[in-house]
């Protein structure tokens, strides 16, 4: 069957008090799923070529040992991943070693230059290439360094988005798909009005430019559903991070949480999507160890493996 609907509302408050719900609200496991629905009509699934594993999920056992790291994503199915730097490595390095794991990085976590630096970035760029990515992604924004405090001056945001724009124009140039990345933070509103961060970031970047990777966890902790994301945004969303929610607002393993990810898969043509990226920021983060952070990964794999919507 299909996985059980978890109502925005629910949901919603989940991320508002989660400490106040009595019981967990969680899907149908996928593994139970047929491929036909009760009513006849075929379900869907995620293909097992576009599932991939942010690396920044196993930032400790990669700096352990980053061969064998990789070598066990591959043996779990992973034949892509999102990377967040090199783990000490040159661009080379890092990609000798992907080969040797039969992995390739798709993607990368790039950060723009702020301020901009043209040069700075073309360098970035010309790492991508070397590495094999298809994607690079802008990871963070939103915190006022000068007070430590989510931004609530909107003319941050449409700074930003002059930036981004720059940065996709030489990432097109360079044969790369630039994209932003979010948090919850960018669903803070500006300036005192009803518009976010999001709303500005979203409108004032060319859409042929700067493609979207939604954060699953982080739109609905900003209190976003992302189906009405992926309405907002047709075609722009081509990347999404499977990050699970628990009944404290807290992270999970995909599909121990309360977060519904076949009701938004349903709507994957319509947001673009090619890549489904397995991620948990805490894993390997005490009290939890770096082998908990192959754990998430090879439960988020089979999870995605398994799910039918």
């Amino acid at each position: 069957m299909p996985s059980s609907p978890v109502s925005r509302r629910n949901l919603l408050g989940a991320a508002a008090a989660a400490p106040l719900l009595a019981a967990p609200l969680l899907a149908t496991p996928a593994a139970a799923a047929p491929d036909t629905a009760a009513g006849g009509h075929r379900l869907s699934r995620v293909p097992l070529d576009r599932i991939s594993v942010q690396l920044y999920t196993l930032r400790d056992q990669l700096g352990l040992d980053l061969a064998a790291s990789l070598a066990e994503l591959r043996a779990i199915g992973y034949t892509r991943v999102e990377h967040a730097g090199f783990v000490g490595r040159t661009a080379a390095q890092f990609r000798a070693a992907l080969d040797a794991a039969g992995l390739k990085a798709t993607s990368g976590h790039v950060a723009v230059p702020q301020p901009w630096d043209a040069s700075a970035w073309q360098r970035a760029l010309d790492d991508a290439n070397i590495v094999g990515n298809r994607f690079v992604v802008h990871p963070f924004f939103g915190i006022d360094a000068s007070t430590g405090q989510p931004i609530r001056d909107g003319a941050k945001y449409h700074a930003l988005a002059r930036d981004l724009n720059r940065a996709g124009a030489l990432a097109k140039r360079a044969g790369l798909d630039f994209g932003y990345h979010n948090h919850q933070l960018e669903f803070v509103r500006q300036d005192g009005g009803p518009r976010t961060g999001y709303d500005i970031l979203t409108a004032e970047t060319d859409p042929d430019l700067v493609h979207l990777e939604v954060d699953l966890f982080w739109a609905w902790r900003g209190t976003a559903d992302p189906v009405d994301l992926i309405q907002r945004h047709r075609g722009r969303i081509r990347q999404v991070h499977v990050k699970d929610m628990d009944t404290a607002a807290a992270f999970s393993d995909p599909g121990a949480g309360l977060i519904d990810f076949g009701r938004i898969f349903q709507h994957a043509r319509e947001a673009g999507l090619v890549e489904y990226i397995v991620e948990r920021d805490d894993a390997g983060t005490p009290p939890r160890t770096p082998a908990d952070a192959l754990t998430t990964a090879r439960n988020g794999y089979r999870y995605l493996a398994d799910l039918r919507f």
